[in-house]
């Protein structure tokens, strides 16, 4: 696949389904961690099986398709053209050429819009305004 170079404009417009996206992979992060906490007591507490069933298999079958929503939406930011750098902060990058350089614009899950960038291997905390015109 070709890599999709984005203007400011281009990756602002996409920020309404990605913020619904990040929303929702927050919630499946959520609950999976949950699941996973509760899914480590039993087993740690010598859960046992009752009827012959597996005491475990529901909560596990749960994690598998949370696992695979996760991956779905994962892939569908990806396909767009955008990086998902980190769930938990809501953290999306997009491929830019600032003067002929390759840069990350770079957002934030809450933020209005795309007002920073980084360089190719800087990250969040190189983040820089802004303000240069995006070619």
């Amino acid at each position: 696949m070709e890599r999709k170079w984005f203007t400011p404009e281009e990756a602002n417009a996409l920020l309404p389904q990605l913020g619904r996206e990040i929303e929702v992979l927050q919630g499946i992060k959520h609950d999976f961690e949950e699941k996973y906490a509760h899914l480590r007591k039993w087993k740690a507490a010598g859960a046992v099986t009752l009827n012959g069933e597996d005491p475990f298999f529901q909560l596990e079958c749960e994690m598998e398709f949370l696992q695979i929503e996760a991956r779905t939406l994962i892939q569908s930011i990806h396909m767009k053209g955008a990086l998902l750098k980190d769930i938990e902060r809501g953290l999306i990058d997009f491929p830019a050429l600032l003067h002929g350089e390759e840069v990350l614009l770079c957002w934030r899950h809450g933020e209005a819009e795309v007002s920073h960038y980084h360089g190719m291997d800087e990250g969040y905390s190189g983040r820089k305004p802004l303000d240069e015109q995006i070619s």
